[in-house]
C-alpha cells in the first residue's frame, strides 16, 4: 500500500504574519527584506509577484519593478511564534512532522487519512482551522511520494489542495513546464529547452526510453529523476529535534557543476533559507560550514570560526563564498549545502568589548558611573548592568 504524504506549503508566511499585526497591509504589494543596494527581497505578497518581484531578487530592483511597494525589515520575532504555533497545529493531526523549512513540512498522514472517506473536505476543515486558529493560510499537496507532494502543493496557491495519485502522474505532471519540475534549477532548465524539452512530459518521453543526451545531462542523478518521474522515489518523513544544535539547508543538482558562479547561485539561496531559519528560531551560530559533495562522491566539509555569532544572511552567504573559493578547486559537484552550527539563543549571548569598540565606551562609563552612584545611596549593591548579571550567569556565579 502506497503512503499517504503531505506537504503543507505556509502562503507568503512572512506577509501574512505582518498581515495580522497590521491589516491595512492586505491586498497591498508588500516585499519582506532589506532596503538599499544590498538589500534583497526575503518573500513578497502576491500583488507584489504581479510586477515581477521575487525572492532572493535585489530589493533596488523590485522597488524599480513596483516602486509603491512596502519594504519591511522584517519581524523574526513575530514570525518565530507563529511557526511554532504552526507546527504545533499540525502535531495535532499527525506526530510524523518533517521541517522542510521555517514554514513548510512534509507530514506522513497514512493512517489518518486512510480511513477518511472526503480527503478533499478533511483537508479543506484542516486549512480553515489554521486559520481561524492561528491567522494562517497554506496549500497543501497529497501524494505517495514526497517528490510528488512538493509538486502538488505548488500547483494552487494560496489554500488550493491537489492530490496527485501515482495512476495520475502522467496526467498532472506532463503538461507542466520543464521549470516548474521541482529540483530543476535556474540554469538547467534553459539547457533543457535548447535542446526541445520543453515540458515534464518531453523529459519523461526522453528518460523512459533511456535516452543517453538525457542520460549523461543528469549524470549520477538521472535514475533518482526517473523514479520521481513516474511517481517514486523518497515517501519517508524524517522527524528532526525540534531544537537543533545546527541549522543547514542541502541541494542536489540535477547536473553535476564545476561552475564557480552556478554553485555561489546555490550557496545564496541556501544562507538565506538558513538565516531565515535562524531568526526565525531566535538562535545565532559561531561557525559556518559547507559541504560540497563532488560527482565522485567525495563529501568535502569546510567551516569556519566567526569573530562574533550571527544569524545574518550576508555574513552567513560571504563566509560560504569564501570557503567555496579556496575548496572549489575545478571539480565537479553535484551537491551543496550551508549549515549555521554552535547555535544558542541570541538573548543569552553576551558580547565582549573589543579594545577597538570605542565608539559606546563614554556611554558604557556613563552608565558605570551611574549605577556606582546609585548603590553609593543605597548603601548596598542594588543595581548591575544586565550584561553584567548575564556575565556571572555565564560563568557560574
Amino acid at each position: 500500500m502506497s503512503k499517504i504524504i503531505l506537504h503543507i506549503d505556509l502562503n507568503t508566511f512572512f506577509v501574512r504574519c505582518e498581515e495580522l499585526v497590521n491589516p491595512l497591509l492586505i491586498g497591498k504589494p508588500v516585499i519582506i527584506g532589506h532596503s538599499g543596494r544590498g538589500g534583497i527581497v526575503s518573500t513578497c505578497s502576491y500583488e507584489a509577484r504581479k510586477y515581477g518581484v521575487h525572492s532572493g531578487q535585489p530589493t533596488f530592483k523590485a522597488l524599480e519593478l513596483c516602486p509603491n511597494a512596502i519594504v519591511i525589515h522584517g519581524h523574526y520575532d513575530l514570525y518565530s511564534k507563529k511557526s511554532k504555533e504552526f507546527f504545533n497545529f499540525v502535531k495535532k493531526y499527525s506526530p510524523i512532522i518533517e521541517k522542510a523549512s521555517i514554514d513548510e513540512c512534509y507530514v506522513d498522514m497514512t493512517s489518518q487519512l486512510s480511513k477518511v472517506k472526503d480527503v478533499v473536505k478533511y483537508l479543506e476543515d484542516f486549512q480553515q482551522n489554521l486559520l481561524k486558529t492561528v491567522g494562517l493560510k497554506c496549500s497543501i499537496g497529497v501524494a505517495p511520494t514526497k517528490f510528488l507532494a512538493k509538486m502538488a502543493s505548488d500547483m494552487k496557491k494560496p489554500m488550493g489542495i491537489t492530490i496527485i495519485r501515482r495512476k495520475d502522474v502522467r496526467k498532472i505532471l506532463d503538461p507542466l513546464p520543464i521549470s516548474s519540475f521541482y529540483g530543476i534549477g535556474k540554469k538547467t532548465a534553459p539547457r533543457l529547452e535548447a535542446i526541445g524539452i520543453k515540458t515534464i512530459g518531453d523529459l519523461a518521453k526522453l528518460i523512459n526510453s533511456d535516452d543517453p543526451i538525457i542520460k549523461q545531462e543528469f549524470g549520477k542523478f538521472y535514475y533518482v529523476i526517473k523514479d520521481w518521474i513516474n511517481g517514486y522515489g523518497s515517501d519517508e518523513v524524517d522527524v528532526e529535534p525540534w531544537d537543533p544544535k545546527s541549522i543547514g539547508h542541502s541541494t542536489t543538482f540535477i547536473r553535476d557543476s564545476s561552475d564557480l558562479d552556478e554553485i555561489k547561485d546555490y550557496l545564496r539561496e541556501l544562507s538565506k533559507e538558513v538565516s531565515e531559519e535562524a531568526k526565525a528560531k531566535n538562535k545565532i551560530g559561531f561557525n559556518v560550514q559547507i559541504v560540497l559533495k563532488t560527482n565522485e562522491f567525495k563529501n568535502i566539509t569546510r567551516s569556519t570560526k566567526l569573530s562574533k555569532p550571527t544569524n545574518d544572511f550576508e555574513t552567513i552567504f560571504n563566509e560560504a563564498q569564501i570557503l567555496l573559493e579556496k575548496n572549489l578547486n575545478g571539480q565537479e559537484i553535484r551537491l551543496c549545502g550551508v549549515t549555521l552550527q554552535n547555535l544558542i539563543y541570541a538573548d543569552d549571548y553576551v558580547e565582549q568589548l573589543s579594545i577597538f569598540d570605542n565608539y559606546d565606551n563614554e556611554e558604557r562609563n556613563a552608565t558605570k558611573d551611574l549605577i556606582r552612584e546609585l548603590n553609593r545611596r543605597m548603601k548596598k549593591d542594588t543595581f548591575m548592568r544586565a550584561s553584567d548579571v548575564l556575565k556571572e550567569k555565564h560563568h557560574g556565579h
